[in-house]
Formats: structure tokens, sequence, C-alpha cells
């Protein structure tokens, strides 16, 4: 009877996709949207070409994913739905968030990492970037590399790759000097974990925000890069809210 009542009720929403085999009454409501990103991960394959990597990003097999790859030469190959969970994080960390693969878009790039990024290749990544920043409204702060999120465990996309030309078209931070003091109190691992870094294994930590903004692999902090690492915490402050 109550269901029957119910049935009657149900507006004119196209049926619900249903998981549960329990049975309901479905009874759809208007006041939903789609779960959006909040993230862009970029990685580099690894691979010899874009062939060989869209093999290993669509093997069941490899049990790993991305929601797009960008060839060499520009092609620009969407591999999973924008609001699905791609597999391309893996176990991560960034400023409180764990599950970095439900709240990113993961973006592979065709590099071997050690050869330069081609132009082309750039080209159609800050067009695919600015696309998905304007869709989502995804702030600057959160175009991150897979190395950020999983320090000691991924280097991509590399010290070859241009975070500072990114950061110039509001896809990542950047700073440049003359920085500020930092004032005393503030410790590198401070500094580190307020910016989003894990700092469970502080070298590693210091590496990735190396590799990223200095474009050079080493776990010390120069003075210069932890003055640097203060105007970037600074900066992504303001810059969390867009």
């Amino acid at each position: 009877m109550a269901a029957a009542l119910l049935g009657t009720l149900v507006c004119a929403c196209a049926p619900l996709p249903q998981y549960t085999r329990l049975p309901v009454v479905q009874y759809p409501s208007v006041n939903v949207n789609e779960r959006r990103p909040s993230f862009v991960i970029l990685h580099h394959t690894g691979d010899a070409d874009a062939k060989q990597a869209l093999g290993t990003l669509t093997r069941a097999a490899a049990e790993v994913s991305a929601h797009y790859l960008v060839a060499r030469d520009g092609t620009l190959f969407y591999l999973v739905d924008e609001f699905k969970r791609a597999w391309h994080a893996g176990p991560a960390y960034w400023g409180g968030e764990l599950d970095m693969n439900s709240a990113s878009i993961g973006i592979e790039l065709d590099n071997d990492g050690a050869a330069a990024y081609a132009e082309a290749q750039i080209e159609a990544l800050l067009a695919l970037l600015a696309d998905l920043k304007e869709r989502y409204r995804i702030p600057a702060a959160n175009f991150i590399g897979h190395a950020d999120i999983a320090p000691g465990r991924k280097v991509d996309p590399g010290v070859n790759f241009p975070w500072k030309r990114l950061a110039e078209r509001g896809f990542g931070l950047w700073c440049e000097p003359p920085y500020e003091a930092v004032p005393p109190g503030l410790d590198t691992g401070m500094l580190l974990g307020a910016f989003g870094y894990d700092i469970a294994d502080r070298g590693a930590a210091i590496g990735a925000f190396n590799r990223h903004f200095a474009g050079v692999e080493s776990t010390r902090m120069a003075a210069a890069e932890r003055s640097r690492l203060y105007c970037l915490v600074m900066r992504r402050r303001p810059a969390q809210g867009g």
C-alpha cells in the first residue's frame, strides 16, 4: 500500500541506476549534481611510446589507468570518464587528502622519464588543463605531480617537466626571488606540511619539493629553496579558494 502510494508521487525524473539487490521504491530527487574532481595529478608514463602506454593503461591485469594520455605529438587520448575514479595515484597524500584517486583527474604524459617534453605535447596539455580548470573550477594550487603526492615512491613527471611554464598559465604555484625571510620558529618540516606534503619521510618530501621547484634531485633543502617554500606556503593560502 505504502509502496503504491509512493509510486504515484514519484516525479518524472529518470530512473536511478540501482546497485542494491534489496527491494526499494525509487523516489528520485532533483537536488543532485555530479561529484567533481578538485585536483589534477600529472604523471609520465615511463614507457617508450604512447602505443605501449595505451596498452598498459587499458590492460586489466595492469590495474592502472588515467583519465587522459597526452602523446608526444599532442594527441589527447581519453581513457576514463572524468566523473569516474581512475587508478593512477596509488597510496598518496596531499594536504590532508588520502584518497587522491577519488579527488582527482589523472593525466599521463608520454615520456620515458629522461627525455625532454615535446612542445606539441605541452601545448596540448596546457589546452586540456585550461578546459579542466574552467569546467571544474580547480584552484591553481591543486595542479600537482605524482611525486608530490607520493614522495619517496614516485618521481614523475620528473625534473624535466616545465612546472614554471604551467604556473605562469595558472596551473600550479610558483615563486621567484627575491623572497621574504622565513620567520623564526618555522622549520622545514612544518613548511612542507603546510604546503601539502606528507612529511612522514622528511627527506623524501624535500626531494619531491626540489624535483618540482628546483629541477634537481636532492634531499637537502638549500636556504634559497627554504625561502621559496615559505613564499609558496603563503601563496597557497589564498589560492586554495580559487
